[in-house]
């Protein structure tokens, strides 16, 4: 029986637990070992481990000492599949990613200032920095605060984050198609790249209204395999290959917005259920996307009178299933390729502290722990 250091915390709408990098094998297949049974994969409920049977409560973030010079932190995401055996490290979670700072100050990995604690993370998934500033009052980490976000109950202290030149955060292209509009089985898209890649998709193509709850998507069989269809030839006009293995590309319906703050209507897919909220990366590459000429989002948008044509949007609020995200988006000399900053609140909370057991096969090489 193997034992490892673990926090868990709730990071924006998501929950898991954070371990260090250099507690885990350094080969991948061990470490994808290690975190299959950490999360008790394999069984819907993930009954023999910390996973919660959800998308959403499947995720590990694993942290390390930065290797960036311009870092404090290192920050590995893997997405851990419920029953099936898979274990993928290519997405980034912006929504985890609330909670590595805190993560880092509670470890000693960062010293708390008084009152804000300011951090770069270095994400190892898409090799991208982001600012993050911790409320340390006293130079502990304060959880409990006034700001409430979509899909979490009650109110927390905000954790603000900085995403630093997230264009082409996989594919090195913020259209790696090479084109603001493509064509998938009769349907136009937009393949885009910024804190992650999507695909953009009008809800009415699809014969969605666009705000169905995430059960009544999932439940549309013929729409959800269609999606798929697209899913998998969008990989391929991105340079990404045959993604049936990946979470990536993640498709996003777009419709107009039902209320009177709303930018867009969204429902984010991850990849083959319709998330219960909107992913951070998910939510960054949206408000990016609204800024660019021709994208199926700035059309949108512009038809629904929420952005005008003659300015880059600046405050992006994106209505999802259990709420709205809001989202400030800087750019370069008004160039609307070129976003400089893609910045958003988030909460995170504490859980629990201690350490998880696991049964591992011989097979699997642990580290000493120091």
């Amino acid at each position: 029986m193997h034992s490892l250091p673990c926090i868990i915390l709730r990071g924006g709408t998501s929950r898991g637990p954070f371990l260090r990098l250099d507690h885990l094998p350094k080969d991948d297949d061990g470490r994808r070992e290690v975190l299959r049974k950490v999360m008790g994969s394999g069984h819907v409920l993930q009954i023999d481990g910390l996973g919660g049977g959800n998308s959403l409560t499947s995720k590990i973030a694993l942290i390390a000492p930065p290797s960036h010079p311009e870092a404090d932190v290192d920050y590995l995401f893997a997405q851990v599949d419920v029953e099936g055996d898979q274990v993928d490290f290519s997405p980034n979670c912006g929504n985890m990613l609330a909670a590595v700072g805190p993560y880092a100050i509670e470890t000693g990995m960062v010293e708390a200032k008084d009152q804000v604690t300011h951090l770069r993370i270095h994400n190892l998934n898409t090799r991208t920095l982001i600012d993050c500033q911790v409320p340390t009052p006293g130079g502990r980490v304060a959880y409990q605060g006034d700001t409430q976000i979509s899909g979490v109950p009650g109110a927390g202290n905000a954790i603000k984050l900085g995403f630093l030149g997230a264009v082409g955060a996989k594919t090195g292209k913020l259209l790696p198609s090479g084109q603001v509009i493509n064509v998938i089985d009769g349907i136009e898209v937009t393949c885009l790249d910024s804190a992650t890649p999507v695909i953009l998709i009008e809800a009415a193509s699809l014969g969605w209204q666009g705000n169905e709850t995430p059960a009544e998507m999932d439940a549309n069989l013929e729409a959800m395999a269609r999606l798929e269809k697209i899913r998998l030839k969008a990989g391929e006009l991105m340079g990404m290959g045959d993604v049936r293995g990946s979470v990536l590309p993640k498709p996003v319906i777009l419709s107009a917005p039902r209320t009177d703050t709303g930018t867009l209507c969204t429902r984010y897919f991850v990849p083959h259920r319709c998330h219960g909220a909107l992913a951070v990366t998910g939510a960054i590459t949206l408000a990016v996307a609204t800024s660019v000429p021709g994208t199926l989002a700035n059309r949108i948008a512009l038809a629904a009178g929420t952005i005008t044509a003659d300015s880059l949007t600046q405050h992006v609020q994106l209505e999802h299933p259990a709420g709205f995200l809001d989202v400030e988006v800087e750019h370069e000399n008004t160039d609307p390729m070129t976003p400089s900053r893609v910045s958003l609140l988030r909460t995170a909370r504490k859980i629990m502290s201690g350490e998880v057991f696991i049964d591992l096969p011989d097979s699997v090489v642990m580290p000493p722990r120091t």
